[in-house]
């Protein structure tokens, strides 16, 4: 192959690389972590421990953010992937090892976050390879895959339920689950190349390790879209947890563990179905319409889902649900967009450290209401989205598109 054809191949395979990991780790992942809840309250454990969970990923999740950004800009997408891959995969060994709910706890401290630790890694390989002008697409691309397990993954966790009942499905799929994120470690170290320097053989630029140096560096437009994202996490977290107990546990026609499962498949779907339209459109013309109207889907989830009591009413509810990835990949792109040359990784987890350690406490908060009652969880949950959803209408900044700047300059 011509010198110049592999310079063409390289990038496609980085790419298809991290496309399969996210696949296959994703499959895993998805067929026992959503029933967490679930297999929570079979091993004893109650509606706080539940609430813990999810505020741990939260927490987790913040605190894995910039470390996983600043281990992508100092060791390079590949070796740092590698890194979180093995995290991942000690904590389905522990879950499938040790049947007791402090041990789902310790485990998840290590697969919980995977998503949030290998993210950043996986935001600057896209942005590494595709022009400025093609980000969302790129990023939609990735989103559209990692969608693919979020839809299947419930349905094969929840057959297993089916078959083996609630305590042995749930760690057969976590076994499952550790099969495939070791296939995606050994394609990844395979087909992802190795960062290379930059411009003119100039070496990549000095990965910061100061989170707060890096803080410095985000503009008021970024800070503005971070205020309005973390009020509307407020809205999506505090319910997250409950709304598989709800569906399952509380509503007057409960649903099974597979009807939860093709649930889940019909939000994965919706947001499937609008990735690729939404993303052409937001490569051509202003951002933050799509943010917005993002926000707006997901402050509506948890007041429909008040209303639901049977499967006919929550595939209704889960269509709105998928509804609320409208803009998500718009919004990654635009926080791309933003971050500094060389930090792009670190300010993108530096991003994700601040939402989430402080949307922590509202998955903590879920568990308090939901003793009070599922509405009042709903109906804070609720709120919290309108004030998210008014505040970046009235002070998010919009962003020209690329394609408008070209124009402009013509």
């Amino acid at each position: 192959m011509p010198p110049e054809n592999r310079d063409h191949a390289r990038p496609a395979l980085s790419i298809a690389g991290m496309l399969i990991m996210v696949l296959l780790v994703g499959m895993g992942e998805r067929m026992a972590e959503r029933f967490l809840p679930i297999y929570l309250l079979a091993l004893g454990a109650g509606a706080v421990v539940i609430g813990l969970l999810s505020a741990l990923d939260d927490w987790l999740s913040a605190l894995y953010s910039f470390p996983g950004g600043y281990l992508a800009d100092r060791l390079g997408t590949k070796r740092s992937l590698l890194i979180f891959n093995l995290m991942a995969m000690t904590g389905f060994l522990i879950v499938i090892l040790i049947p007791r709910w402090q041990a789902v706890i310790v485990g998840a401290a290590f697969f919980l976050s995977w998503t949030a630790i290998s993210l950043p890694a996986t935001m600057k390989l896209v942005a590494n390879v595709l022009p400025k002008h093609h980000r969302t697409m790129g990023i939609s691309a990735h989103s559209f895959i990692r969608r693919i397990p979020m839809a299947v993954g419930p349905v094969l966790g929840g057959t297993c339920i089916a078959i083996w009942g609630e305590r042995t499905g749930v760690r057969i799929a976590f076994g499952v689950a550790l099969v495939m994120a070791a296939v995606a470690l050994v394609m990844q170290q395979l087909l992802i190349e190795e960062d290379r320097p930059g411009k003119g053989g100039a070496p990549r630029p000095r990965a910061e390790v100061s989170p707060f140096r890096v803080f410095g560096q985000m503009t008021p437009a970024l800070r503005s879209l971070l205020v309005a994202d973390i009020l509307v996490r407020f809205c999506e977290r505090i319910p997250y947890a409950f709304v598989v107990v709800w569906s399952m546990k509380v509503i007057a026609h409960p649903v099974s563990g597979p009807q939860f499962g093709i649930l889940t498949a019909i939000e994965m779907a919706t947001a499937m179905a609008i990735y690729i339209p939404v993303a052409y459109l937001a490569d051509r013309t202003r951002k933050k319409p799509f943010v917005v109207i993002t926000f707006g889907f997901f402050t509506l989830f948890p007041l429909a889902l008040l209303f639901c009591d049977s499967f006919v009413l929550l595939a209704a509810a889960f269509v709105l649900r998928g509804l609320k990835e409208f803009g998500e990949p718009t919004r990654k792109a635009l926080i791309m967009d933003l971050a500094p040359e060389g930090q792009k990784a670190a300010m993108f987890g530096l991003y994700y450290l601040i939402r989430d350690l402080i949307v922590g406490a509202a998955a903590l908060g879920g568990g308090l209401l939901w003793l009070i009652s599922p509405a009042a969880n709903f109906l804070v949950a609720f709120g919290f989205g309108v004030l998210g959803t008014l505040w970046f209408a009235l002070r998010g900044r919009d962003l020209q598109s690329p394609a408008q700047e070209e124009s402009t300059t013509d």
